[in-house]
């Protein structure tokens, strides 16, 4: 409230193409700056909304959420960040805008403190929790909405409370659920996919290789870049995996994903330290990451590219010498 006080509109921005857990905890600071500091806020994201589930999460639950092409930037005089950091670079703040107010549970960026009111880190497995905490501190009531909101972001982000989940995030999800509309949640969880959906994942499938405890799949050019993360979540599943990779093409970008199932290995850790010699962005924490690296020269250069990155990450989960099998003639162990 005190960093706050004297502001006008603010603008609270997700990371690019946003997840549930982004916006939802984006529209509800939202709603308790307006409520409790008593100015306008507004939600602003960058990329597309490209999943299913995600484009029915903000169409049935009518969030106030906007492309950032379409705001002013000019017209705020408070800036937050949320599920991002400023210097990850994967969001669509101007660097000449300073941010004021950074929440955030993934690790720490130093630079992150800078801001005037920074709540990084800690263990929390989702943002969403965090914004819960400061809701019920300020004694806000949320609307269905807004709880339905809030609630999907934490059972997306832990997978239904099952991955890098504390007691708070517990307590969070017992505080949302009598709060929420379970029909309305069933809309979102449940929603209609389009034929291009599962014409990706036969590509997915087609083009997998298993590499004895890691899968990597290559999907080529995607409709939508969280569709890589999807992919990665998925061929986790399969049995006896450790490690899934997942990459693709979007608008000159390559996008990557990592799942971990080796605790003794750092997903958001290792992508920094495999993808920061490409530029772009990357981070993450435990068991899941993700990189946006920068794309440019002739097919042959980027298939270079692609390779180089590749091995690396099977050096990494110590599988470079295994001779890949394709899934789909995979034996069951």
């Amino acid at each position: 409230m005190r960093v706050a006080k004297g502001k006008k509109r603010a603008l609270i921005l997700t990371h690019d193409n946003p997840d549930p857990d982004s916006m939802a905890a984006a529209v509800a600071l939202a709603h308790i700056l307006e409520k409790r500091a008593g100015i306008e806020a507004r939600v602003g994201y960058g990329g597309i909304i490209g999943r299913a589930e995600n484009i029915a999460f903000v169409k049935v639950l009518h969030l106030p959420v906007s492309h950032v092409s379409q705001l002013d930037l000019d017209s705020f005089d408070l800036f937050g960040l949320v599920d991002t950091q400023p210097p990850v670079g994967n969001h669509s703040l101007p660097s000449r805008i300073r941010v004021d107010i950074v929440v955030d549970h993934h690790p720490l960026r130093e630079e992150s403190l800078q801001a005037p009111f920074a709540d990084v880190g800690g263990d929390f497995g989702a943002t969403s929790t965090m914004v819960v905490e400061y809701m019920r501190a300020a004694k806000l009531e949320p609307s269905v909405e807004v709880a339905t909101a809030l609630f999907y972001g934490i059972k997306a982000d832990t997978r239904d409370l099952g991955r890098e989940t504390t007691q708070t995030d517990v307590d969070s999800y017992l505080w949302l659920f009598p709060r929420c509309d379970k029909q309305l949640l069933g809309q979102i969880e449940h929603p209609v996919l389009p034929a291009r959906y599962f014409q990706l994942y036969h590509t997915a499938f087609e083009r997998a290789k298993v590499y004895s405890s890691a899968i990597v799949t290559d999907l080529e050019e995607v409709y939508s870049p969280d569709m890589v993360a999807e992919v990665a979540e998925r061929m986790m599943f399969l049995e006896g995996m450790k490690w899934s990779l997942a990459y693709a093409t979007y608008r000159n970008q390559l996008y990557v994903s990592l799942r971990v199932k080796d605790r003794r290995m750092n997903a958001g850790r290792l992508i920094r330290e495999i993808c920061e010699d490409y530029g772009g962005s990357s981070g993450g924490h435990g068991s899941m990451a993700g990189a946006r690296l920068p794309l440019s020269g002739r097919a042959n250069q980027r298939k270079a590219l692609k390779r180089e990155l590749v091995n690396r990450f099977l050096e990494a989960f110590g599988v470079a010498d295994e001779r890949p099998v394709s899934l789909l003639a995979a034996q069951d162990a």
